[in-house]
């Protein structure tokens, strides 16, 4: 299957510490909470509705700045809730031929930026660069969790990391990067993180590695928002939307002001799954990935199909089964759904986000809401499910950790 930046051909074709039950995946892979089929799981962590109706809380009162390219640090992930207006949502506008066959790895094509490097419109010309004949072979593999919008945060971490330099190029040759997804909403600048991973792709092809990216369920969200905005869609708790559940899930207006179809294009095609070096990437620690084939080839060409019909109940339903979570978390029956997963598609370990290590370790989110452990205690990822599944989530939107990583791990 051809791949680029984590993407095929066209063709192929809060965080409110006093929520307390999270969504839990259906049995038999996990303890039932004791909730509906139906119930809805929507977003990164438990959003509650009034019995059929879709309600929308007020959002994080970030203050949203054009992004610049040496733009301060958040000054705390905690901050007051403030209602805004909700974006106007239109529908996108047709491909553009320029964008039609874009490919960010590509090592002859330039990257479009979008306020990444210095301003709207930024284009860079990638030169290729000859690998050097002693480093021959495939570099060290790295794996990012969930960024969520936290652009500096994910600057410092891959600098520390030896990914890219103080300028933010890359500057680890033909190393290998995957970012396990969830790009966008409840930290500041989610449009500003896929412009770098989009750049970033360029670079890397060009040293002789490469930077790709799995397909989160906030990238099924933006993608929704963006071509469907309040048209009603099917759900169990009722009518719902995808402009509703984005803003309840963290959805940041300047994101939605900033993306253009370049982004739209790039999110629609990344894959679900990938397989490197025995670990299994994916974002969601779920097994709704079974749904859709008993391939990785198989569900990432049956996912993106699905995305092209453009149909809003079957981007919905997308949506929907990769936001379910904690299928490897009970230890009974949590291993069992991990071997399934390997057992079709290889590997012998499973690498994945979306879950956030706090509540996969009950450090929030109790029942009787005990704080005393709180994930600023995160620095690192999670083994678990009998060492066979490796959680990335640090936490990032709860002052929790950005985790970037090599694999194997150590231990």
């Amino acid at each position: 299957m051809t791949q680029g930046a984590g993407q095929g051909p066209a063709m192929r074709t809060e965080t409110l510490r006093d929520f307390r039950v999270p969504v839990t995946e259906p049995a038999p892979y996990a303890v039932s909470a004791g909730l509906p089929d139906e119930a809805p799981v929507y977003g990164e962590y438990p959003a509650y509705y009034e019995e059929g109706t879709l309600s929308v809380p007020p959002q994080p009162g970030y203050a949203p700045h054009p992004a610049t390219p040496h733009a301060a640090p958040p000054v705390a992930h905690h901050t007051a809730y403030a209602a805004h207006e909700v974006p106007e949502v239109t529908e996108p506008a047709p491909e553009d031929d320029e964008f039609a066959g874009y490919t960010p790895t590509h090592r002859d094509l330039p990257v479009i930026g979008r306020g990444a490097l210095g301003g709207p419109g930024d284009t860079v010309q990638v030169q290729y660069v000859p690998q050097d004949p002693a480093a021959a072979g495939p570099g060290p593999l790295y794996v990012v969790g969930d960024v969520h919008g936290y652009l500096d945060e994910l600057v410092t971490e891959l600098h520390a990391q030896g990914l890219i330099d103080a300028e933010r190029r890359w500057s680890a040759g033909n190393a290998r990067l995957w970012f396990l997804g969830d790009f966008t909403d409840r930290g500041p600048d989610g449009i500003g993180v896929i412009d770098l991973v989009m750049r970033l792709s360029a670079e890397a092809a060009a040293a002789g590695g490469y930077c790709k990216a799995l397909m989160g369920n906030h990238e099924l969200l933006l993608i929704g928002a963006k071509r469907f905005g309040d048209t009603p869609v099917s759900s169990g708790a009722g009518t719902a939307t995808f402009q509703a559940a984005w803003l309840l899930n963290g959805g940041q207006r300047t994101d939605m002001e900033r993306l253009q179809d370049v982004h739209l294009q790039w999110m629609s095609r990344l894959d679900a799954a990938v397989l490197e070096e025995g670990h299994l990437l994916l974002h969601s620690d779920t097994t709704a990935y079974l749904d859709y084939g008993d391939s990785i080839e198989d569900v990432n060409d049956t996912i993106h199909e699905l995305l092209n019909r453009n149909d809003a109940d079957i981007t919905w339903d997308l949506f929907r089964k990769f936001t379910k979570r904690f299928a490897f978390r009970d230890e009974e029956t949590g291993p069992g759904a991990v071997r399934e997963l390997l057992g079709t598609y290889g590997g012998s370990r499973v690498v994945h986000g979306h879950s956030p290590i706090p509540y996969l370790l009950g450090e929030v989110g109790t029942e009787d809401g005990d704080e005393s452990r709180g994930p600023e205690a995160v620095d690192g990822p999670h083994v678990y499910a009998d060492g066979l599944a490796i959680a990335m989530d640090g936490g990032v939107t709860m002052a929790g950790k950005l985790l970037v990583v090599q694999l194997p791990l150590s231990d």
